[in-house]
């Protein structure tokens, strides 16, 4: 595995109030409880966690919480994917000051289809303007919600821009031929994959672990696939699939809406059941359904 990032890194929901304000307290005890159950450490601010959708007041607060909380710098991730470039310079130089290296972008998602040239000198702009010789900047590949993502050619030009700082990519493409070409093709970069059910096969040939929504859920259960990928349980596989398969338990329902359900069941906290906008939370059909889906694997969630 990578000695820059490997293992298990959950992309952390994040609690909000009725009105969407970030519930600080809760999200705190969350990180926590994450750690606690084996993870490496925790992905901040990404797609399962909302995070386009929070200022970055919101965000540089968030992480000084975090670590006054007792969570190590070398335990986070921090996204600082934003709109404009200069606000995602603005949080990875607030990260860096804080000692938190470990970093995540994706390329700027309101052009439609840009070139391979522009979407390396965005990235390269970030990483100068930051200017963290010690940064670990992940690539984050998910073209399915920026439109476009990173190309083979377009990382390997990131790594020889930015040597030691570009140092991998979380792809979420929810392809496993993707995140085996990627491990093949980049056998010194850290290749995290996003989709559950690709981590064992990645991390056979040559992946460095996952950064995934379903270990806010189940962390121990993602655990036990990370120390043994060459032989996952029948039992855990089947769990992963039976867990996943509540996302789509009634079409069109938002993942992190699904996510934030199963947490508020397991925990028996309604607070998880908030969204912040434009994200919203399940209607009253499809929380009992997601409810009676949870409910019902019984007790295969003992060791989750």
């Amino acid at each position: 595995m990578n000695p820059d990032i490997h293992g298990l890194w959950p992309a952390l929901l994040l609690p909000v109030s009725p009105t969407g304000a970030l519930d600080t307290p809760r999200a705190v005890a969350h990180a926590q409880r994450m750690l606690q159950a084996g993870c490496d450490g925790i992905t901040l601010f990404g797609t399962t966690g909302e995070g386009p959708a929070f200022t970055i007041a919101e965000r540089t607060g968030l992480l000084e919480s975090m670590l006054g909380s007792g969570i190590r710098p070398d335990q986070v991730i921090v996204t600082i994917t934003a709109l404009a470039l200069g606000d995602a310079i603005t949080l990875g130089q607030h990260a860096s000051r804080l000692g938190v290296h470990r970093q995540m972008l994706m390329p700027p998602f309101f052009f439609n289809q840009p070139r391979d040239a522009g979407i390396v000198e965005s990235v390269s702009q970030v990483v100068r303007g930051i200017g963290d010789d010690g940064l670990k900047l992940l690539l984050y590949h998910f073209p399915f919600m920026s439109t476009f993502g990173f190309s083979h050619a377009a990382i390997a030009e990131l790594v020889q821009r930015h040597p030691g700082q570009v140092v991998g990519v979380k792809d979420s493409s929810g392809d496993l031929a993707h995140s085996l070409a990627l491990a093949q093709a980049f056998p010194a970069l850290a290749i995290l994959v996003g989709a559950e059910l690709h981590v064992a096969p990645t991390l056979c040939q040559g992946g460095s672990g996952s950064i995934n929504g379903l270990a806010n859920i189940a962390p121990r259960l993602m655990r036990r696939v990370m120390d043994a990928p060459a032989a996952v349980a029948a039992a855990d596989e089947k769990l992963i699939t039976d867990l996943l398969a509540l996302l789509s338990a009634k079409p069109g329902m938002p993942f992190v809406g699904v996510y934030k359900a199963m947490l508020a069941e397991q925990t028996g906290d309604a607070a998880w059941l908030h969204m912040r906008a434009p994200l919203s939370p399940l209607d009253s059909d499809e929380l009992q359904t997601v409810r009676d889906g949870y409910r019902a694997l019984g007790a295969a969630l003992d060791h989750v």
